[in-house]
């Protein structure tokens, strides 16, 4: 069989990183499958680009080959500052746009990286699909590209030959499912110990951080979760958040769902988590106790509600965030 051709789409002001790490992962696949007796490489990689000359993000000149045909075409992401225009940015890449729809219109699987779904749902291949992208910028991507159903829990999405990751390091979770459905689990499982990558993650959610959500004019539910924050421990009670506010509880649940998209009861319980979530990671503290202190009498109900936001139990996450792992005395 003749390898899979694999290429990566450079474009001006791409992360170098992202062009050049599911190609490496191959490649390393590709040595242990050998190893194993496999006959010949598995996977072509190439760094295409509709540009002569093509300048990555941080200055790096980057050697490009003309488009051609391939089986697997990945789109990496790009430095979405908050002072970036991004609609100039993406207008800029037009080519680029124009070289995905190509691509797909020919039968090529598409891959995104980060916020390359940005370029991919520009050039139209995300509308009605299942999508997911980096947490950071799950809530503009969603603004700007309504009619895609954004997933942005999902580390991996995949529907209908078109797949997209979420922040930067999950391009290897990509390449490693991808090296898992073409050489098997052996070879997947050797190449992610070999390279010291996780195999294991599902889900983005442990990793993210609301405080550095973006949550520009929306003063009301600013306000609401800075007293929520200052009071995660005392149950939950509506009417004296209205009362406190002075408005209706209708008001309170209609001018916080439309400017947080959630319930102020849905954002007690994430900010909950995010408390435990620290205290898990930088206290000794037993896990009992913890839940105590944001709001939770029950530990079985703390520990269902911290497994729906973060996919892990407490004890789990603690070994995997505390910085002596499972080696102290948590209950």
């Amino acid at each position: 069989m003749s390898p899979l051709r694999v290429g990566v789409l450079a474009y001006p002001g791409c992360f170098a990183s992202e062009v050049f790490g599911v190609p490496d992962l191959l490649a390393m696949a590709t040595h242990v499958a050998a190893a194993h007796g496999s006959a010949q490489p598995a996977y072509e990689a190439s760094v295409i680009s509709p540009r002569r000359r093509v300048v990555a993000s941080g200055g790096s000149v980057l050697d490009v080959s003309a488009v051609r045909p391939v089986d697997v075409l990945v789109v990496p992401g790009f430095e979405l500052s908050p002072t970036l225009d991004l609609d100039a940015t993406l207008a800029s890449l037009g080519p680029e746009t124009a070289s995905i729809r190509s691509q797909a219109a020919s039968g090529t699987a598409v891959v995104s990286i980060c916020v390359g779904a940005f370029l991919v749902a520009e050039a139209g291949l995300l509308d009605g699909r299942e999508a997911t992208t980096s947490w950071l910028f799950a809530d503009r991507f969603a603004r700007r590209y309504p009619d895609v159903r954004l997933r942005p829990d999902s580390l991996v999405m995949t529907d209908r030959g078109v797949t997209t990751t979420a922040a930067f390091s999950a391009m290897y979770d990509f390449a490693l499912q991808f090296i898992r459905r073409h050489d098997g689990p052996h070879v997947a499982r050797s190449t992610a110990r070999i390279a010291l990558v996780d195999d294991a993650r599902s889900t983005q959610a442990p990793y993210v951080d609301p405080a550095l959500v973006p949550t520009a004019g929306r003063e009301f539910s600013r306000s609401v979760k800075r007293w929520l924050d200052q009071n995660l421990a005392a149950p939950y009670d509506l009417p004296a958040l209205a009362q406190e506010f002075h408005v209706s509880t209708r008001t309170v649940l209609r001018r916080f769902g439309d400017e947080a998209g959630e319930t102020p009861l849905a954002y007690l319980h994430k900010a909950r988590v995010r408390r435990a979530r620290h205290l898990l990671e930088t206290t000794d503290r037993t896990v009992a106790s913890i839940a105590r202190e944001v709001g939770y009498r029950d530990p079985g109900a703390f520990s269902g509600i911290f497994v729906r936001h973060t996919g892990q139990r407490p004890r789990e996450y603690r070994e995997r965030f505390h910085p002596r792992g499972g080696h102290h005395g948590a209950a």
